[in-house]
């Protein structure tokens, strides 16, 4: 896959840039705070329709553009896919208020046609490496399922769509809990109630816990020889997955485990799944109606990172841990080109200096192999004059980007 062209307006500081996107590397030099970060940004977000860096989308729209009538952004990339061609579009518009406030809203366009936004689900693939990434490991569950999510919506439309019903679903559920918590009661007409809610949730659910399994064994898979190129064969690397509710009963006489291969090689169907599903919901009813909330699902799914057995997320170092992030993020961009057949642009923003000479050698050397990537970077030093003579070299200054000689 290839970004042939980029245009933004209104986009952090970019109030305006229009600039096609060479092949190869390119890297982008500049210092602190001069865009170089918001065109990542802005990439990534035409692929995921969701920025890296904050949860809040109004903050996108450039900062003199909020004093307009209808404060808006907007993104467009011209995206090759083999022999097939996208315009992708999104726009940002912050509708004027009674209260001030505003009612912010995202469209998107492909080819000119207004699509709803899920609709971008496979549109375009990029992986995304920052320094911040090792909260992939450090941080919450909650980050690392946002990480696996975006992966996968980027690839799998059918994922996509099923996270985004299960999400729906269990909100109207967990209406329904709170609701019986404050009445302290459960009448026939609300346990029926749940009896449908519970249907409905184990459907997409199910698929969501298949497709994990299988994509985070394929992860696996990728990163750890990768893994073991970067730690000189002293370290394995293993990809846990821990869903909320084991579908496999314990054989007989053994504890239960949680489930750390994909369910496709134990051979349960996703039928098989779903009735696990819905029976641990009916065993788990009296406990969520009185605290409110579901309890089980793949919301309250885990993923943990262990190298020789040891828990990264707890006892790793920093350098394991980037070194581990560093794995996956290559073996992301690996497992996308074995699903769509092309790679992946590749963007590392300030990457290069947070790795030693070893590591900085291997990834650079892994990029050759890529059709497009773009590197973000305070000192072109860092880059060896070899990989320098294959990349193109931009400098960029409060927004504006300039091809070096």
């Amino acid at each position: 896959m290839l970004i042939r062209h980029l245009s933004l307006t209104n986009f952090r500081l970019y109030a305006r840039l229009e600039s096609s996107l060479p092949t190869g590397p390119l890297i982008l030099v500049g210092t602190n705070a001069q865009g170089k970060t918001s065109l990542l940004e802005a990439l990534y977000y035409l692929a995921t329709a969701q920025s890296p860096h904050t949860p809040s989308d109004r903050q996108l729209i450039h900062f003199l553009a909020l004093s307009e009538a209808q404060p808006f952004a907007r993104l467009v990339a011209e995206v090759t896919h083999g022999q097939q061609h996208r315009r992708l579009e999104l726009r940002l518009i912050l509708d004027p208020g009674v209260n001030g406030e505003g009612r912010f809203r995202k469209e998107l366009l492909i080819n000119g046609v207004k699509k709803k936004i899920g609709d971008l689900a496979g549109a375009a693939q990029v992986v995304l490496f920052l320094p911040q990434d090792l909260a992939l490991i450090e941080g919450s569950p909650s980050d690392r399922r946002r990480y696996i999510d975006l992966t996968l919506g980027q690839v799998d439309p059918a994922y996509h769509a099923a996270l985004n019903e299960y999400g729906k679903v269990l909100s109207q559920r967990n209406a329904l809990l709170k609701a019986l918590q404050e009445k302290n009661s459960t009448p026939a007409s609300a346990e029926a109630q749940l009896e449908i809610w519970d249907e409905k949730l184990c459907a997409p659910g199910a698929l969501i816990f298949v497709t994990r399994a299988a994509t985070l064994a394929d992860l696996e898979g990728w990163a750890s020889p990768i893994h073991r190129d970067l730690t000189a064969g002293a370290a394995n690397l293993r990809v846990a997955y821990h869903p909320a509710f084991e579908p496999l009963a314990a054989p007989e006489g053994q504890l239960g485990l949680p489930l750390s291969v994909p369910v496709h090689r134990v051979g349960v169907a996703t039928e098989e799944i779903q009735l696990r599903f819905r029976e641990k919901l009916r065993a788990a009813r009296s406990e969520e109606i009185a605290r409110g909330m579901t309890l089980t699902g793949p919301h309250r799914d885990e993923i943990r990172f262990l190298s020789d057995g040891i828990d990264l997320g707890i006892y790793g170092s920093r350098g394991q841990i980037r070194t581990a992030v560093l794995a996956l993020k290559l073996a992301e961009m690996e497992w996308m080109k074995s699903k769509t057949g092309e790679w992946p642009v590749l963007l590392l923003d300030e990457v290069l200096a947070e790795l030693d000479e070893h590591r900085r050698h291997d990834l650079l050397a892994r990029l050759t192999e890529v059709g497009q990537c773009v590197l973000t970077t305070t000192d072109l030093n860092l880059f060896p004059d070899s990989f320098r003579q294959q990349a193109t070299v931009w400098r960029i200054s409060n927004g504006r980007l300039m091809a070096e000689d």
